[in-house]
This record gives C-alpha cells, sequence and structure tokens, in this order.
C-alpha cells in the first residue's frame, strides 16, 4: 500500500510516498479493525511529531533518536475493511471516523474503541476532519474554560483547525464569541457565527473589552497582552505549544501561566487535550444538530502531504486541511 513515511526526525523533506506492507488483518482474539482510509486530516501535532520538536515529544514515548510510528497522520475517516473477532461495535462496510496513528496511508488500524460512526450529515471528507482539532476545542472551551451562556469569549486564531470549532462550540453553549485573525480570513470567521470579528493587523484585542474566557490557539501572544484582555475573574485557556525552545517549544508559557495565576485572581491554565471518544461523540451529536460543521479549506492528494505540513508550518491554515487519499488510489 502507498503511505507517508519518514525514517528520521527533521523538516518536510523527510516525508517520502513510499509502497510498504499493509497492516495485519486482526484475528480471531483481539478488538482491533482494519479500515480503509478514504481521508485523513492535518494538525499540529503532525508537525510536532515530525519535527520531533520539542524534545518532549521524543521523551513521551515516540522515540528518541527516530520516529517509533514512520508513517504520519492522527485523524481518519473511511471504511471498515475488516475486524477482529472480540469486535462488537462495528462490522466490514462501516463508514467510520476517529482517532489513528500512521492514517496517512491506504489502510489504518486501531482499536475499537478509537472509532464511531461517521455524523450522518457529513461526507467522508468533513468528517476526517474533526477527531483532533475538534476535540482540542471542546476540551478547551468546554472543560477548562466553563464556558456558560451569556459569557464574552475570545478566540485567538479563530481561523484554524482548532479556532473554527471553537468559535463554534462557544456559541452552540451560548456564549457572545469575538474572533481574532488576519485580514484575508474575516470573513470565514463571521461565516461561523462569531458575533464580532478583530483584525489583528488593524486592531488590537488587548486594547478596550474584556473577556470572561480567551481561549488562544495562535500560541505566541505575550501573558501581559492576554491578561489585559481578560476580565477580572475570568480564564485563559492556552492551547498548544507553538514555539521555537527545543525542549519546551511553547509548553513554558502555558506552565508560566498556570504558575501565575493564583497571584491574578484569574483562572490561567493550559490544555494538554486527551483523545476521548466520548467528547469525538459529542462533537458528532453537535454536527448532527447542525451546531457545528468542519471547516475544510481544501482537499489534497497523499502525494501532496509534505507541502500541506510546509503550508501549515507558515501560518496558512483556513480550517482544516483533508488528504484525499482514495485520488491517489483510484
Amino acid at each position: 500500500m502507498k503511505a507517508i513515511v519518514q525514517d528520521v526526525y527533521g523538516s518536510c523533506d523527510v516525508l517520502e510516498i513510499r509502497d510498504i506492507e499493509k497492516p495485519a488483518t486482526p484475528s480471531a482474539g483481539e478488538r482491533d479493525v482494519l479500515i480503509r482510509v478514504r481521508a485523513a486530516a492535518v494538525d499540529a501535532g503532525v508537525w510536532h511529531l515530525m519535527r520531533g520538536r520539542p524534545y518532549l515529544v521524543r521523551l513521551m514515548g515516540y522515540g528518541l533518536r527516530a520516529p517509533r510510528e514512520r508513517v504520519r497522520g492522527r485523524e481518519v475517516a473511511g471504511m471498515v475493511e475488516a475486524v477482529g473477532g472480540e469486535v462488537t461495535r462495528f462490522r466490514p462496510g462501516d463508514e467510520v471516523f476517529g482517532f489513528c496513528e500512521a492514517s496517512f496511508a491506504e489502510y489504518a488500524r486501531g482499536p475499537e474503541d478509537r472509532f464511531l460512526a461517521k455524523p450522518a450529515n457529513l461526507g467522508i471528507e468533513e468528517s476526517a476532519a474533526i477527531p483532533i482539532s475538534g476535540v482540542t476545542a471542546l476540551q478547551a472551551v468546554r472543560d477548562v474554560g466553563r464556558v456558560r451562556p451569556g459569557q464574552q469569549v475570545l478566540v485567538i486564531g479563530a481561523a484554524g483547525g482548532v479556532g473554527t470549532y471553537a468559535v463554534q462550540i462557544a456559541k452552540a453553549y451560548g456564549a457572545v464569541v469575538t474572533g481574532v485573525c488576519s485580514t484575508g480570513k474575516t470573513e470565514l470567521v463571521r461565516s461561523i457565527g462569531a458575533d464580532e470579528v478583530i483584525d489583528y493587523t488593524r486592531e488590537d484585542f488587548a486594547g478596550g473589552r474584556r473577556y470572561d474566557l480567551i481561549v488562544d490557539t495562535a500560541g505566541h501572544r505575550s501573558l501581559t497582552r492576554l491578561r489585559r484582555a481578560l476580565a477580572p475573574r475570568g480564564t485563559l485557556v492556552i492551547v498548544g505549544s507553538e514555539g521555537r525552545g527545543r525542549w519546551l517549544g511553547g509548553t513554558d508559557r502555558a506552565l508560566r501561566a498556570v504558575l501565575l495565576s493564583p497571584f491574578t485572581g484569574r483562572r490561567l491554565r493550559g490544555l494538554i487535550a486527551a483523545e476521548r471518544l466520548e467528547d469525538l461523540e459529542v462533537l458528532r451529536d453537535l454536527v448532527e444538530a447542525g451546531k457545528v460543521r468542519p471547516v475544510v479549506d481544501r482537499t489534497h492528494p497523499l502525494s501532496e502531504v509534505p507541502e500541506v505540513i510546509r503550508s501549515l508550518e507558515q501560518g496558512n491554515a483556513r480550517g482544516k486541511a483533508v488528504i484525499t487519499v482514495s485520488r491517489d488510489t483510484a
């Protein structure tokens, strides 16, 4: 089968499309499912795993000197090809989506409790764009942010993969939402329900109004500026770890926020998202109710994965980029 493979950590140049062995068919005593991949999405975590940066990633079990899992990709949507004998929730032919390592390939395999039946009102490509970014946004807004109806919520990086979900989820929970993005993305952010949009190239989000909840997905604003925009009893949630430090990347900013929090009267928090199936189910319900919809910028064939990740690295994200594997293999 064809797959995007890397043998060493590095830039997008280490990614190659190759023919490799197909994952083994699950046996009678296993709870795994084999997925015929039809679409897979690109998230920021793919970039970190490709680079092996920050080095903390390597210490978390992904491989010290080289990637332990050589095929990239973490989100998937496709058709169940085969199931292990202990699988009870799926059968061959079912369309599913979920969390799955090594999804930039024609086939991928994982435990059945990592997948759900895809949303009834979405195509396979949109379904692939939900799992990582959608669940991250849900945990930032609902769990850490503790959003409540009527609150003023600011989403920084509102046009990105996590940001587009954060705007819609906050609206679904009854908040008044302001999105922060660049000039070329303001109409996109309005189109997904933001009550107001701030173009950060022309206006300082910290220059006036105070917000009950700030979700920062952009990764480079100083804590001082973020606190200026936060209401006296407000909550700041820092999502992701963008930064240039080799060991901690941008996680040091979240750590400083947590240490500072007791002295400010505000809740300053960092988020390390967990891939929970129950949260993915909440998102599917929101999607099927028409309250949340994935924003898919473009679809790309498997061969373009390196260029897609390079574009993400350069900050060009408009929602999610989706890899349509079937285009390479039709």
